[in-house]
């Protein structure tokens, strides 16, 4: 088979979704307003905790960069998805698919460290209400987002570097919407074993851990919310970290199907529409499962909306 290193290997071709000809008008209108309603809900999230002092919290100050990110997050794949699906030009340029990956592994890492830090704020919140405001300061909550940013992009860096080394086959077809990773090791004609070794390492000490992390917060939280003798307290409890775990469960499940334990009879096209999930459908949720399932987001859009009335009058 010829070789062809990174020298030589000037673009990628991102094969896509799997749609076809005719469909293509109806699949740019769905996505580019799915698009676009992402944006704009996380935007609005962005702008209420901004703007309302009563949002100013550890809880909110966390929702606020997770709404970023998730911008971001789709901001990686889904302008170029769009760009594929109308001009039906499926090459990506070289530097820009090694980009897109380091951004895609950068966000995603952000994701579930962010989400880990919330899981800990619920914890606390509802664990240790007494302590909530002494152990939940604003140099904790900087230094956790902190060390997010810090270990993502270190994480995101370093595959990107150990893949600029590898070369790469004849054929650079890559059977997916966006430059995944695994898809680019499967191109490559060198040797990914310390690829793969740090593949591994990164899912444990990235996904599962800070998985495991949560679940030993809401363990702890449900311990505590059977503690509590009345109805209403137990809802309370409830609605505190409802919004929180829905989009864990939501983000995690689809990435454990995918990644973590994948079937060995899942086709292309399976694996496809998984990836729109948790990369398209996941950041679109987000915004909703927040607005409406917290009353706080509500009334803070209620008074947004009726300061702006009381402006234009």
């Amino acid at each position: 088979m010829r070789r062809e290193n990174q020298s030589t290997m000037s673009e990628f071709l991102l094969l896509g979704l799997p749609i076809r000809p005719k469909q293509q008008g109806v699949f740019f209108a769905l996505f580019l307003g799915v698009y676009l309603t992402t944006v704009l809900g996380n935007l609005l999230i962005i702008l209420l905790i901004r703007l309302d002092p009563r949002l100013h919290t550890p809880m909110y100050f966390f929702l606020s960069h997770l709404a970023l990110t998730d911008v971001s997050f789709s901001s990686v794949t889904v302008p170029k998805m769009l760009i594929n699906i109308h001009t039906r030009d499926q090459s990506i340029p070289y530097a820009g698919c090694i980009t897109q990956m380091y951004f895609f592994i950068f966000f995603t890492n952000l994701d579930n460290f962010l989400l880990t830090s919330m899981a800990y704020d619920r914890y606390v919140a509802i664990c240790h209400p007494l302590h909530y405001t002494t152990i939940m300061g604003q140099g904790l909550c900087t230094l956790l987002v902190t060390i997010s940013w810090i270990l993502s992009c270190t994480n995101a860096l370093c595959h990107t570097l150990l893949l600029t080394r590898l070369s790469f086959c004849a054929d650079h077809s890559i059977p997916h919407f966006f430059c995944d990773l695994g898809a680019l090791l499967k191109l490559s004609c060198s040797d990914t074993s310390l690829n793969e070794l740090v593949i591994f390492t990164a899912v444990v000490a990235i996904i599962i851990l800070p998985l495991v992390c949560i679940l030993i917060s809401y363990g702890r939280i449900g311990v505590t919310i059977l503690k509590v003798p009345s109805i209403k307290g137990i809802c309370k409890a409830l609605s505190t970290c409802g919004s929180h775990l829905s989009v864990v469960s939501l983000y995690y499940g689809t990435i454990i199907g995918l990644y973590i334990f994948p079937s060995s009879s899942t086709s292309r096209d399976k694996s496809t529409i998984a990836s729109v999930m948790y990369t398209v459908v996941t950041p679109l949720l987000n915004p909703f499962i927040y607005s409406l399932r917290n009353r706080d987001m509500t009334e803070a859009l209620e008074r947004l909306l009726h300061r702006a009335k009381v402006l234009s009058q």
